[in-house]
């Protein structure tokens, strides 16, 4: 009998070892995205704000329109919200990327010469903080009724971000990495290359993260507050709010809330890929 049982008992441990490492290797084949613990939050949470809206809007049907008043203004003329959805991405997108070329050649100039650090980071933050909504008509003044004061307004509003982050990012080498560097008599451009520039990467995506939303609503206000814009969806929302259309306002708001989580959504896929290596992912990965 104890022959018996201490051969059944090896048996047993291997057999619930082996369903184990199954169930391991089952769960490692199954996408991420498909798991109840990474989908099942965001519907409740989804579930209980489409709820709560439905209360306040039979609550106060001036402040909120029902949910299917939303999708009604959206189905019936889905064309109008597209055509005024890309003009507005097409602003906030070129917008951004004026905005990233010129504090990207400017984090570089700042990082590497403290001359022109200690006269440019004051100005910038006094630009920072500057209402920039109150220089758009002053931008149409000068630049006219074209997409030139939309994209200008973007732009500043993606500007600094983009130059703080950067500039840390830049400076963020340990000094014992520069100092090894330097041994070597390794040039500027190969410190910036090999050394600074990785270093800079997480940085960069963090600003890219709050620059990439931040872009759109640069749009949409520039669009309200800039007279004569004729299309996007902050002139849609101008004119639904003074015809009193709640629905039509609701709709582009929703619009817009989704493009900006899709282009936060993109740049977070990229800096996964990218910064694969970095230790934050690779602890999220494990």
């Amino acid at each position: 009998m104890t022959t018996l049982e201490s051969s059944a008992a090896p048996s047993a441990a291997a057999m619930t070892a082996a369903s184990a490492s199954a169930r391991e290797g089952a769960a490692r084949r199954f996408p991420k995205f498909l798991r109840p613990s990474r989908w099942a939050p965001i519907v409740v949470m989804v579930v209980v704000l489409a709820v709560l809206w439905q209360l306040v809007a039979e609550a106060m049907p001036y402040l909120l329109p029902p949910l299917d008043a939303v999708g009604k203004a959206l189905a019936s003329n889905p064309l109008y919200y597209l055509e005024n959805a890309w003009i507005t991405l097409q602003e906030a997108l070129i917008g951004l990327a004026i905005a990233f070329v010129c504090s990207s050649v400017l984090a570089v100039a700042v990082s590497e010469v403290p001359v022109i650090r200690r006269a440019v980071m004051p100005v910038a933050v006094v630009l920072n903080v500057t209402p920039l909504v109150a220089i758009a008509p002053a931008l149409v003044v000068a630049f006219g009724f074209g997409p030139e004061p939309k994209l200008i307004v973007t732009a500043l509003i993606c500007f600094f971000p983009i130059l703080i982050n950067l500039t840390v990012g830049l400076r963020s080498v340990p000094t014992p990495v520069l100092q090894l560097y330097r041994t070597v008599h390794a040039s500027r451009a190969e410190l910036l290359w090999h050394v600074r520039a990785p270093s800079a990467l997480p940085y960069l995506f963090a600003a890219l993260k709050i620059v990439f939303p931040l872009s759109i609503v640069g749009a949409v206000v520039a669009e309200m507050f800039a007279p004569g814009a004729a299309d996007g969806l902050g002139t849609a929302i101008s004119l639904a709010s003074s015809n009193n259309q709640l629905a039509v306002v609701y709709t582009s708001i929703f619009i817009l809330a989704l493009m900006g989580a899709s282009l936060l959504a993109i740049v977070t896929a990229v800096e996964r890929r990218v910064l694969h290596w970095h230790e934050t992912h690779r602890s999220e990965s494990e």
